[in-house]
């Protein structure tokens, strides 16, 4: 199955995924780009914008996941409003859901922080993220005991490194390092996901009847 992984970073959804599939990775981030590249040296990273990558090449794939940037949707957003310059929602988040689900044909999920609003689309509300698919996803990802949503919150690099199993020492980047930790996908339910939508399209596939 071809398979592309957008807003990739150091691919937390992806760590769990097998090497049966032709995976695309696209990251703006030249180190993680290349960080990304280390850890996963059979799939296709490509330094990109990922918004404009999915416009112009949806068609190409089976599978497509998206994590949009989030910082202007999380609840720190009205946490800190009184301390920070405060700025409009990024709606690349919607764009994509829009366009994934009335132009995509193929699965999909995007995935995002719980925001300080009411999402303006349906959500399926899995842990400390939302996840909007057109697949059925199980009520719960198994996601591994992450100590009651500390790993949400601490800055601990040593903590988040260990829990998502990567190693941010050798990133030369601008990025606060605990920021792209905390930023990852649990393995695990970046597992579930993807056999879901594995188990969905075989079956779709059984089902449709045969001409011969």
């Amino acid at each position: 199955m071809k398979i592309l992984n957008l807003y990739a970073c150091l691919g937390g959804n992806r760590y769990k995924w097998s090497n049966e599939h032709e995976i695309t990775a696209v990251e703006l981030d030249p180190e993680l780009a290349r960080m990304y590249q280390e850890r996963f040296p059979n799939d296709t990273v490509i330094v990109a914008d990922a918004h404009q990558y999915l416009l112009d090449h949806y068609k190409e794939f089976d599978f497509i996941w998206s994590s949009p940037p989030c910082p202007t949707h999380s609840k720190l957003v009205q946490t800190n409003k009184h301390k920070m310059k405060v700025k409009y929602p990024d709606m690349t988040l919607y764009q994509e859901i829009l366009f994934l689900k009335h132009i995509f044909n193929g699965k999909y999920v995007v995935e995002n922080v719980t925001p300080y609003y009411e999402p303006l689309i349906p959500a399926k509300k899995r842990g400390r993220h939302l996840y909007w698919t057109n697949f059925n996803l199980p009520n719960s990802l198994n996601e591994r005991d992450d100590i009651n949503g500390i790993i949400g919150k601490t800055n601990d690099l040593g903590k988040l490194c260990e829990f998502h199993k990567i190693d941010l020492s050798s990133y030369k980047g601008t990025q606060p390092k605990p920021k792209i930790a905390k930023n990852l996908v649990d393995y695990e339910a970046g597992k579930t996901i993807l056999d879901t939508a594995l188990g969905t399209i075989t079956r779709s596939n059984q089902e449709m009847p045969s001409l011969f």
